[in-house]
């Protein structure tokens, strides 16, 4: 359908358009002494507005033939054959109108129709069609262009979506495995503790389902699921496990997706306190600095205290870190984009060597939601 046609007001606008067009014609008939206002107006104003009915007829044309599929000679052909068209009957609508008028009989309607103005009736005609044309041509293409913009942002959230899905996907499972194996081993050893370890992994998804359903969380419930699943490590290793949680300031209201940290602070304990025969303690860290939210996770590690190998990458954490690390990195890439990244290096503090993982995103507070929206 034609834009001018989609509503009332759109057609109300573009006859009026049309009528404009019709008074500066009537202006230029004064202008060259063909006509007198009075019967420049009654000519002019009802035949620019009959013209309005024949220009949608471009919009039609340039449609079945876009810009991108049509060659030069082609269209070429097209602008001349349908402007010699449209000209020819604009020019017999407005013969037919103004011998109506000269058989009317009023003095105030009606021109005298000489050879020049019949000759610059049509050429005018033809020509305003071609500029019809181009204006459709150009409007048709916009619209493309935006509507192609529009299936690719589509196609990128549809794409975002299921890249999280797939992520979510890749996370769950994984602790779900390592939980069962704990449990199964307890229950030879421990089944009071079986047991309450399988009631607190039911209560740890009740709370990943809940998280799953929101888009972004504040931090302090997201360290608060951490924290459920880290009481569940607790029944496993006792004592052997410690954790040190601290937001700082603005922290604990800076929003973040849903189990950003999780893959990371299970990381955590597999590698730096499931291997480790003293043990030691799980650290979270979070400020704010700068509009940016700060996070570090880091666990001990054993093997590599005294070692020259602090600053760089732990080579013993490379395949076990693998997936926690991809699918952080991954999900702040789809999210933030350059925005946001993530690092891991080993650091020496005091005697102690410790494996830390760094993320930094734009702090956003969870004020900053629209009226009525809860993180959680």
């Amino acid at each position: 359908m034609h834009p001018a046609l989609s509503s009332t007001r759109a057609l109300a606008w573009y006859f009026s358009a049309w009528a404009a067009v019709g008074l500066l014609l009537s202006w230029a008939l004064v202008a060259v002494g063909w006509a007198a206002w009075s019967n420049a107006l009654w000519f002019a104003l009802p035949v620019s507005v009959s013209f309005g009915f024949v220009a949608p007829s471009a919009f039609y044309i340039c449609r079945a033939l876009p810009v991108a599929q049509r060659r030069l000679v082609t269209g070429f052909a097209i602008y001349g054959v349908a402007s010699v068209v449209a000209g020819s009957v604009t020019w017999a609508m407005a013969m037919v109108w103004n011998q109506f008028c000269l058989t009317w009989g009023w003095e105030g309607a009606g021109m005298v129709m000489s050879t020049p103005l019949s000759t610059a009736l049509w050429v005018g005609s033809a020509a305003l069609y071609v500029v019809t044309l181009l204006l459709h041509d150009v409007l048709i293409t916009m619209d493309q262009m935006r509507q192609a913009q529009h299936r690719e942002l589509q196609s990128r959230a549809l794409a975002r979506d299921a890249e999280l899905q797939l992520l979510r996907a890749q996370v769950n499972p994984h602790f779900l495995f390592n939980s069962l194996n704990s449990i199964s081993a307890l229950t030879s050893i421990d089944p009071a503790g079986a047991r309450s370890m399988a009631i607190a992994l039911a209560q740890y998804f009740r709370q990943t389902l809940a998280l799953a359903e929101r888009p972004i969380i504040a931090l302090s419930q997201e360290l608060a699921h951490c924290q459920c699943f880290l009481d569940i490590e607790m029944q496993r290793f006792g004592t052997k496990l410690q954790v040190d949680m601290q937001m700082e300031g603005a922290a604990s209201i800076a929003l973040v997706p849903p189990m950003i940290l999780q893959p990371l602070v299970e990381n955590a304990v597999k590698h730096g306190i499931a291997n480790s025969t003293e043990g030691g303690t799980v650290q979270v860290h979070a400020a704010v600095n700068g509009g940016w939210l700060h996070v570090m996770v880091s666990n001990p590690v054993e093997e590599f205290q005294g070692s020259a190998a602090v600053g760089a990458r732990e080579p013993g954490h490379k395949s076990g870190l693998g997936l926690g690390l991809r699918t952080t990195g991954q999900r702040l890439q789809a999210l933030y984009g350059d925005q946001a990244r993530i690092a891991h290096h080993i650091a020496k503090l005091g005697d102690a060597v410790r494996f830390v993982v760094e993320l930094t995103l734009p702090f956003q507070p969870e004020e900053s939601l629209a009226p009525g929206i809860t993180p959680l």
